[in-house]
């Protein structure tokens, strides 16, 4: 894998599982896609409407308990962030992701069934240089306390903070720096959570229609449900850099600079990205450094 070059799946990705919300098993492509195209989405279930949908920040409609992406004609796809970040990860810049419902698959809460996926489908470079997001000054967004902020660095670090009151959960900090290895070893494992007292009054809302502890770490009062129990003690804050990765991978490019994230979310990492869109002084277009390269 060369961090020069641009590159693709050398052959399609196939998976099929259920959606964590709306509980619809989805069948799901991955094909390669050329120079260029990066990330795009294909809904193939919906007839007489345009199924396309680029996987950019502007095209982010809903953040609520993961991130959702829509078009014109009012087609969405949601949970993305896994796949997202599992691309980005492993280097894949350019892929057609089609799909015959609304949701990617849950699979089994963490990013470890598409890192298997691109592993047996194979990448394949592209004669066309890879370009990154290199962070000039600091881009942060603030709001009720919770903070995420871009800054330079000179690889891509991901630092993260979270509190809960539960006492299974705490506080929890992460801070690395972000390669293919490191995302394969110390993230792709760790599995989405939720807490039981939640699930009541999110079933209601028509979300967690596909949740199981199969697919889900579910947290009661200090008790964690799962009989597996958790993979990392700190398996909660490493699922939450995992988003992140997948969130900031709507810029459209993999980044050079350090994400530091205070108790945040999908919501507030999609303001941070249109926060770098709006603030074009602040970071440039670059090619791969050589230090970042020896990382890689």
């Amino acid at each position: 894998m060369s961090p020069f070059l641009q590159h693709t799946l050398a052959t399609p990705i196939r998976l099929s599982g259920v959606g964590v919300h709306t509980g619809q098993i989805v069948n799901l492509t991955v094909s390669s896609a050329p120079v260029g195209g990066g990330i795009a989405f294909l809904r193939t279930d919906v007839a007489g409407r345009d199924g396309r949908i680029s996987a950019r920040a502007d095209q982010v409609c809903e953040t609520r308990l993961g991130t959702t992406i829509g078009n014109a004609a009012g087609v969405t796809v949601s949970t993305i962030e896994h796949l997202m970040a599992t691309l980005q990860a492993l280097g894949v810049d350019n892929a057609l992701v089609t799909l015959d419902g609304p949701e990617v698959p849950i699979m089994d809460g963490s990013a470890l069934a598409f890192v298997a996926a691109v592993d047996a489908a194979g990448r394949r470079p592209q004669q066309a240089r890879r370009r990154y997001i290199e962070i000039l000054e600091p881009i942060r967004v603030d709001d009720d306390g919770k903070h995420v902020v871009l800054i330079p660095a000179e690889n891509f670090e991901v630092a993260f903070d979270i509190r809960f009151d539960d006492p299974a959960v705490g506080r929890q900090r992460l801070d690395l720096t972000i390669d293919e290895t490191t995302f394969r070893r110390l993230l792709a494992p760790c599995r989405t959570f939720g807490f039981r007292k939640d699930v009541e009054a999110l079933n209601a809302a028509g979300l967690a229609r596909g949740g199981s502890l199969d697919s889900v770490v579910v947290i009661d009062d200090g008790v964690i449900l799962n009989p597996e129990g958790l993979r990392h003690p700190d398996e909660f804050v490493r699922h939450k850099a995992v988003d992140a990765i997948g969130d900031l991978y709507l810029l459209g490019a993999p980044i050079i600079g350090r994400y530091e994230g205070y108790c945040a979310g999908h919501r507030l990492n999609n303001a941070l990205v249109r926060a770098v869109t709006a603030t074009p002084n602040a970071w440039r277009y670059a090619p791969a450094r050589e230090r970042l390269a020896r990382a890689v």
